[in-house]
Parts: C-alpha cells; structure tokens; sequence
C-alpha cells in the first residue's frame, strides 16, 4: 500500500498582465541575459585553468540559475489559466471573484483597496493579494456590505466591503 501524498496542487491563476509580465521576464531571460552570460563563461573558459577561474565558476553558476528559472516560467505560463478580470464581472453578480478589485474598511474605519490575484502577482506596495491568502479567501464569494473575518498573526480581523469592481489589472 502506498503512502504517498497525492494532494492535487492548487490551480494556476494569472490575470492577462500577469501573465505577460512572467512573458516579458522569459523573453529577456532567453534572449537577453542568458546569452551574455554564455559569451561571459566562454570568455572565462578561454582564459585557461577553470579550477580557480572564479568568473568562469560564477558564470556556470548564473547560467544554472537562468535554466531554472526558463524552466519555472515555461511550465507555469503552460499550466496557468489565464482570467480576466472584465469577463469575470459578466458571472460574479456583485460577488467577489478572481481578478476583482475591493474596497474594505477595517475595524478602525480606515479603506484599503485590494486587487486578488494570483500568487505570482503578489504585490502589497500596490495592494495585490494573492487568492489563496487568509484574506484572498476570506473575501472571494462576498458581496458588497458584507462583512468578512479572517485571522492574522495578529489575531482575527473583520473588514466590511465598501465596493466591488472589475477593471483591468496593470
């Protein structure tokens, strides 16, 4: 009998811009910075003992890390689901869905306003939270006016929702 762990991955979500910003960062990976540090490690490699070459070693090693990160963006542009926020506004009937942008007030009647996106999009300076997030998930499914608790290392939390809207992510 096996015991592995065969707990599905949570699903890959992008909104469209984020989408092209993990594009924009393959495409200058693959064609930009990965071929100047081939030229650097042939440069390295031609200056002769690559034992004690650390520029040739340092090279190597950039161009591993280059690789991996190809590989990570590759295959999470393949397996991501792309979602955009306008049409998402077409099913959410006032809801709270993928891509929304929020308007909440906390206990202290202070407005913030978060974007839920998808973990590769995480930006607090610009209010993007991630869906999978203590407060991604405590506000995906609600409407305006209600109100919606959550806990933080702080403790628990409760934020009212003050508005609703889908617009176009940057």
């Amino acid at each position: 009998m096996s015991n592995q762990n065969t707990t599905k991955p949570a699903p890959i979500y992008l909104t469209p811009a984020g989408a092209q910003r993990l594009r924009t960062e393959l495409k200058e990976i693959l064609y930009q910075l990965r071929p100047e540090m081939v030229k650097t490690a042939t440069w390295a490699a031609s200056n002769g003992d690559r034992s004690e070459n650390a520029d040739y070693h340092y090279a190597k090693r950039k161009l591993r890390q280059y690789d991996g990160r190809i590989r990570f963006l590759t295959q999470r542009l393949q397996d991501a689901t792309i979602v955009d926020p306008a049409e998402q506004q077409e099913i959410a009937n006032g809801r709270v869905l993928f891509g929304c942008t929020v308007t909440v007030e906390n206990e202290a009647g202070e407005e913030k306003i978060f974007s839920i996106v998808g973990v590769d999009e995480l930006d607090l300076a610009r209010g993007y939270i991630s869906w999978i997030s203590p407060i991604g998930r405590a506000l995906l499914g609600a409407s305006e006016g209600d109100l919606v608790s959550f806990t933080t290392p702080g403790g628990p939390t409760e934020l009212e929702i003050i508005k609703v809207e889908y617009k176009a992510l940057n």
